[in-house]
């Protein structure tokens, strides 16, 4: 498998393949990783790792919603506040995002737009410059073939049923669908991706999505999941659908 080393930048959360990540970069560690991104030619891709923090594991504090501009940004070493051994510290499944937007703020902030692109396994991680590396392998996932494509293709269309009746359950018959022909593709892989990401789900459970060892267990576990989900919200009260499904800005 191919192996490279790239910045790591740890998460609360689980970036998919296929998927838009908006993040508000402000510790200075995380300042140095994007100006050095800036660094490399525009049509070179700007490439980082997204890895999610195991429940627990964490010990940096966290930050709510936008910085305190009055505020000086937070001065840490690469690998304060993930303990001795950091890698024991993340998920060893990460996906790789492509920096399309790196806009620096008047005070030194950046404001960020990536794309996950491929899944990668953390092989080992590095703290010896002004931000943490990791040296990666590709998890890339072949598309299912023969038997195989029929049966993640008759998991897929499940999945979007099951999934157009979980969002009217959360949001609503009157809220849009993202459940319909116009907006999805065919490929079940992306397919799994996208559901992964819009279902309301904690890391944990978004961590198994993401390291399921092929499409067709993605798609199975998502079915499960979507029903159960389904299930539970039926006997809920009236749930604030638009805050539950809009995509925050993840401050680092």
């Amino acid at each position: 498998m191919t192996t490279a080393r790239l910045p790591l930048f740890p998460l609360n959360a689980v970036l998919f393949p296929g998927l838009v990540l908006p993040l508000n970069v402000f510790e200075e560690r995380y300042r140095a990783m994007m100006r050095e991104l800036l660094k490399s030619d525009e049509d070179e891709p700007r490439r980082f790792v997204v890895v999610a923090i195991r429940d627990g594991r964490e010990i940096a504090p966290t930050a709510t919603g936008m910085p305190d501009p009055a505020a000086a940004p937070p001065e840490r070493a690469p690998a304060d506040g993930f303990g001795p051994d950091p890698i024991q510290t993340f998920h060893r499944v990460g996906c790789v995002a492509d920096a399309a937007t790196i806009r620096e703020r008047p005070d030194g902030s950046f404001e960020v737009l990536a794309t996950g692109t491929t899944r990668v396994r953390l092989l080992s991680v590095a703290a010896d410059g002004p931000y943490l590396t990791a040296e990666v392998e590709d998890l890339s996932e072949e598309p299912p073939a023969g038997d195989e494509a029929d049966e993640a293709g008759a998991l897929a269309e499940g999945v979007l049923r099951a999934f157009r009746s979980y969002q009217k359950r959360l949001a609503g018959a009157s809220e849009r669908s993202l459940a319909t022909g116009a907006d999805l593709p065919d490929d079940p892989s992306v397919i799994s991706y996208l559901v992964a990401a819009a279902t309301v789900l904690d890391v944990p459970t978004r961590q198994r999505l993401l390291q399921a060892p092929d499409t067709a267990t993605r798609l199975r576990e998502e079915l499960t999941l979507l029903r159960k989900e389904t299930a539970v919200i039926r006997h809920l009260p009236s749930l604030p659908a638009t805050d539950l499904t809009r995509a925050p800005t993840h401050p680092n």
